[in-house]
């Protein structure tokens, strides 16, 4: 199982990749997933539009893109590009802070990895609540490793 980080002309301010990536592969492993590699890739703007125009033909701004290369539904492959522009913009919006809201797309780009969708509003729902559980888990073990 391996888990990357990348920087496309941008700097995400992550701390704790370690604890981060660890909690990953818990993730999956919760969602009975088995996950063989996963590159997250922080970029700007520009560059996910570039990738949203080229590969899904959309024509605007988005926060994440994830791309599922497994070859078969036993060992997932993945690619989750995250816009750090977006994700900036988005904890103003929502009231939330950077962390925040750039672990909350961390996450959500898992969870699309793990097969939850998000077009409609049901699916939306259980994204969201799929994604506020990981987030309390997570911020609630980095807050016990404090003590």
């Amino acid at each position: 199982m391996c888990i990357t980080l990348h920087q496309q002309n941008t700097q995400s301010k992550l701390r704790n990749r370690k604890a981060l990536k660890l909690f990953i592969q818990k993730l999956f492993k919760r969602e009975k997933r088995n996950l063989k590699k996963l590159d997250y890739i922080f970029c700007t703007d520009d560059f996910l539009l570039n990738m949203n125009q080229q590969y899904l033909k959309h024509n605007y701004f988005t926060d994440i893109i994830t791309f599922n290369l497994s070859e078969n539904a036993e060992s997932i492959i993945g690619e989750i590009y995250i816009s750090i522009d977006r994700v900036q913009e988005n904890a103003i919006q929502f009231k939330t802070s950077y962390t925040q809201e750039l672990h909350r797309v961390i996450f959500h780009g898992a969870l699309h990895l793990c097969g939850y969708k998000d077009k409609i509003k049901k699916d939306q729902s259980l994204m969201r609540k799929k994604e506020d559980f990981y987030l309390h888990q997570y911020f609630q073990l980095k807050q016990g490793n404090k003590a």
